[in-house]
């Protein structure tokens, strides 16, 4: 329930003084008297050696292992990931202290409220009574079908409503409700007919639904014959329930992640599922009220943690499903806070899998979830064919006007750049596979005659990857590592005419300066971790450049190949007033390249000497 009014000066400091704070934290954590003090392990960690303070002189508490610590409205915020007037009417409800109201009619709207929640909660009680009952019999062979033991009805407070039109509510009026609270509570609903009110729930398996706070403020039933229409029914709208605000576990999910069971919720379709996910040790699972996940229970994910998982059914309505969150998540991802998917595999949601293949089965899946830009990016590259300029021209619009529902412009920006660089990578491949295709039947590309022959194929592909500018030198430095010895300043200084010629080069030299042994396997993997599958594929398929000696006449060639083509660029900036010898030359420039440019000049004159002397021997052999 939200506060009525703002707390005044001094509650909050006599709720402290009411409340020790061992008795609250204590049913969360097994602490153990130590002198004045309580001592127990962490509740925000995963630790072995207790390091996980209370002291109830002081009224707070200390976590040394994650450096938590506050008082017990802190601890509650923390593990229960509620806000401050959340925390604070919890404790106040606990220690019997009224809030206090701002007028007459405040007051009388506060306490109807309670009413309704004290009637749910009647409510409730009543349901998980009747399942344990007599007429409960087939909700409990639904239940056992399901691999659910008596000990999990407990813990989800699952129950049954009698297949009767008026049963529950006779019970209510017993307890001392009125038909207005059990109408504005939604348990029970007014005769089209004029007669009495009759019972909104029949025959179905409940589920009690909860607020932030953990009370019962609706309930989700589920039909258990074959005609039941519909087979799930939510509670309506009312005073205290608003499906579209509200995540069916959202309270035990939290306690979960403040337990240090992760950091983000893990959103299903539905409430077996996510039963079944906590089941399984994932605690932290909640799921929507049977519809498309709304902004407001965007932000409570959120609220619950940085980096929630999407999981959803392995079915074409299981992947709809995604992409809807999908749209609905993009405007709001910022630095911090994003959304990762999972689709599950052969059509099964979350509690068939783990019924099939296990609880660990369901942790490899998570463990693969896929980024909010990869599964945006699968998408749109799989919306059509991408066999014309068009539409290729349509992937790349779609991308961008996807980014353009960014609100964060950094984040916006950061897009932008990977989507681009998955299409320029995409549409390579794809080129690269139409190339391969047509040499594979003798028709080249290139409108060349036809290659006779797996030999004359394969040496016509190896022409064609020879015209890119610079990419035998680089080839010739991963098969020859030992070339680095004499030439990797000259490397490092090169500029390669080809982007992608310009990664590998990159690579070559961020292993080697990491200590890295240079081969094929290691650049292909650094090229891969980084994204680059162009240069990767150019390296694959680029043939083996044999092992050459010191002194080999290539070897020498491609020393003075990259003196001769540094040398050239160098003076041409020289010429076009580039300012090589300026230390003001570019206001642009990081320090880093200043400080480069001005080694550069330090080195011109040794390295036209050097050139002039390989000329000289090149000349000779």
């Amino acid at each position: 329930m939200s506060q009525p009014v703002r707390i005044p000066d001094g509650f909050v400091e006599e709720l402290k003084a009411r409340i020790r704070p061992s008795d609250v934290i204590g049913r969360k954590v097994k602490l153990t008297k130590k002198g004045k003090e309580w001592v127990g392990l962490s509740p925000f960690t995963n630790e072995k050696t207790p390091s996980f303070y209370v002291n109830d002189q002081k009224r707070i508490f200390k976590c040394f292992s994650s450096g938590t610590g506050g008082d017990v409205i802190n601890f509650i915020m923390e593990t229960e990931r509620l806000s401050f007037i959340e925390a604070v009417e919890k404790l106040a409800e606990e220690a019997g202290m009224q809030l206090p109201k701002a007028s007459p009619e405040a007051a009388e709207a506060y306490d109807h409220r309670k009413r309704l929640v004290a009637a749910c909660e009647a409510a409730a009680n009543w349901f998980e009574d009747r399942l344990r009952s007599g007429e409960g019999a087939a909700a409990r062979t639904y239940l056992d079908g399901r691999g659910l033991s008596g000990d999990a009805w407990k813990r989800h407070r699952l129950g049954y409503a009698p297949d009767d039109w008026r049963r529950t509510r006779a019970h209510l009026l017993a307890e001392g409700f009125t038909d207005a609270e059990l109408i504005a509570a939604g348990l029970i609903k007014e005769s089209d007919k004029g007669g009495e009110p009759f019972d909104f729930f029949r025959g179905r398996l409940m589920f009690p639904i909860t607020d932030v706070r953990g009370a019962v403020i609706a309930f989700g039933g589920r039909g258990l014959t074959p005609d039941a229409k519909p087979k799930y029914l939510n509670s309506g709208d009312t005073e205290l329930f608003h499906k579209s605000a509200v995540l069916y576990r959202y309270k035990a999910a939290r306690e979960a992640l403040g337990a240090g069971e992760g950091g983000g919720l893990i959103v299903c379709e539905g409430y077996m599922d996510a039963i079944a996910l906590a089941e399984a040790g994932f605690g932290q699972a909640v799921a929507p009220l049977g519809t498309a996940l709304t902004e407001d229970q965007l932000q409570l994910i959120w609220k619950a943690g940085p980096e929630p998982v999407m999981c959803f059914d392995g079915d074409r309505a299981g992947l709809g499903a995604a992409y809807r969150a999908l749209d609905r998540a993009l405007p709001f991802v910022e630095p911090g806070r994003s959304v990762f998917f999972v689709l599950l595999p052969d059509a099964m949601d979350p509690d068939d899998l783990i019924r099939a293949r296990g609880a660990g089965a369901m942790g490899e899946e998570l463990d693969r979830r896929l980024p909010l830009s990869e599964l945006l990016w699968r998408r749109e590259r799989d919306a059509e064919p991408l066999d014309t300029p068009e539409r290729q021209a349509g992937l790349e619009a779609r991308l961008m006007a996807a980014c353009g529902q960014i609100r964060h412009g950094g984040v916006k920006a950061a897009y932008e750049r990977d989507l681009k660089s998955r299409l320029r990578d995409h549409m390579w491949a794809l080129r690269d596979a139409k190339r391969s295709n047509s040499y594979r039947k003798g028709r080249p590309a290139s409108g060349q005659n036809p290659a006779e022959g797996e030999d004359a194929q394969a040496a016509l592909k190896q022409r064609q990857f020879e015209k890119i500018g610079g990419l035998r030198s680089v080839i010739l430095a991963i098969d020859n590592p030992a070339l680095l010895a004499a030439g990797a300043e000259l490397l490092a200084q090169w500029a390669p005419p080809d982007e992608d010629v310009a990664r590998l080069r990159d690579a070559v030299l961020d292993l080697a300066k990491d200590g890295i042994p240079i081969d094929r396997t290691a650049v292909a993997a650094h090229l891969g971790d980084s994204g680059h599958i162009r240069a990767a594929s150019l390296l694959k398929k680029y043939r083996g450049i044999p092992q050459k000696v010191a002194d080999a006449p290539e070897v020498r060639e491609w020393l003075i190949a990259l003196e001769q083509d540094v040398a050239k660029r160098r003076t041409g900036e020289l010429e076009t007033g580039s300012g090589m010898d300026s230390a003001g030359a570019d206001p642009t420039l990081s320090p880093q390249d200043w400080r480069r440019q001005h080694q550069m000049v330090a080195e011109r004159r040794a390295l036209r000497a050097r050139v002039s002397e390989a000329s000289s021997k090149r000349s000779d052999s």
